[in-house]
């Protein structure tokens, strides 16, 4: 359950509607979804996380099929469902296979297992790994 209401299109002001209209127009859809309804009661957050978000994702140096699984695990180590479940939707539909979500999967658990073992030893870092 949301700790704030969900912001309707007629219930959210005028700073807040200009950003919604901006996320339909980019990703070409009639659909904003919750996160961004949710931020809509503080319209200046909701427009900042927007800009940085598109900037963050687009394009770069790592593809965005590369982004999107980044964020999945980052989502998975921080207990966030709703970014698991959106990101994972993302990831779909820029192409990522079954194969490659079940890859993502076992590498998510592997690093979760061994970033415990590493933790729980105080295990000290290599020399040759430090920069």
């Amino acid at each position: 359950m949301a700790t704030v209401r969900l912001l309707t299109d007629e219930e959210a002001g005028a700073e807040a509607l200009a950003v919604f209209d901006d996320i339909r127009a980019k990703r070409q859809t009639d659909y904003v979804n919750n996160f961004w309804r949710a931020l809509a009661h503080d319209p200046a957050t909701l427009k900042a996380t927007w800009e940085r978000a598109q900037v963050v994702m687009a394009p770069g140096a790592l593809d965005p099929l590369v982004k999107e699984p980044v964020y999945i695990a980052v989502s998975t180590a921080n207990g966030c469902d709703y970014c698991v479940h959106s990101h994972t939707a993302s990831a779909r539909a820029k192409g990522m296979t079954p194969t490659q979500y079940g890859e993502l999967l076992a590498v998510i658990a592997m690093a979760a297992q061994t970033n415990v073992l590493a933790t729980a030893l105080s295990v000290p870092v290599d020399d040759r790994f430090k920069a």
